[in-house]
């Protein structure tokens, strides 16, 4: 059978990327989207570990060729996911995770919305996320207030998503990320459930 599809949205410091890196120790049939993006980066970070690093005119002909499922520009960048990686995870049967805004849910749910499913993930309270977003030190002030305004538009667009995540206490949280996990890759699209319920018929 096909893949399964997981999104995960939430403000930037929640905590989603700390979570998948516990996930992807425990599971070796899921396959992390790495996003392409135009902002610089980061210490600490690798090209093809975290993002894909290309510049802007790079990344604005590669959407006049189609090549993204889905992008968005954010704080002046542009974030995208390349589709062809995704379809070959697909076709082998993997769990397929995306860490993207609300916007870029919105539109994978249009193009796979039989095998997604989706969890937004956040802080007990924005005054938790500005803490944890000035503990970090990866941002200038300025920055960090454009995050806490865009995580304001994110947290009225919750319940378009299946589940949603509180990252209070973090071994807590990724008991309940794991119980997603597993019932987000028993996802099946309606191909697959036509063809088991074909085959359910013939052998009867």
């Amino acid at each position: 059978m096909q893949g399964s599809i997981l999104v995960l949205s939430g403000p930037s410091g929640c905590g989603k990327s700390s979570l998948v890196t516990e996930i992807l120790k425990s599971y070796h049939d899921i396959y992390f989207s790495i996003s392409t993006t135009t902002r610089d980066i980061r210490e600490g970070e690798a090209e093809g570990v975290n993002y894909h690093y290309i510049t802007k005119k790079q990344f604005e002909e590669e959407i006049e060729e189609g090549m993204f499922l889905e992008w968005a520009k954010v704080h002046d960048n542009y974030y995208g996911t390349s589709l062809k990686p995704v379809k070959a995870a697909l076709d082998a049967g993997k769990l397929v995770i995306f860490d993207i805004d609300v916007q870029g849910h919105e539109i994978v749910k249009k193009k796979f919305d039989d095998i997604m499913t989706s969890l937004f993930i956040t802080t007990p309270s924005a005054d938790v996320l500005r803490e944890r977003l000035i503990h970090r030190g990866t941002d200038s002030m300025d920055v960090i207030e454009k995050r806490l305004l865009n995580s304001r538009e994110e947290m009225q667009r919750i319940d378009e998503y299946d589940f949603l995540l509180v990252n209070d206490i973090f071994d807590e949280t990724l008991k309940k990320f794991k119980a997603i996990v597993d019932v987000s890759r028993m996802k099946i699209d309606k191909k697959s459930k036509d063809n088991f319920i074909n085959k359910w018929y013939n052998e009867s």
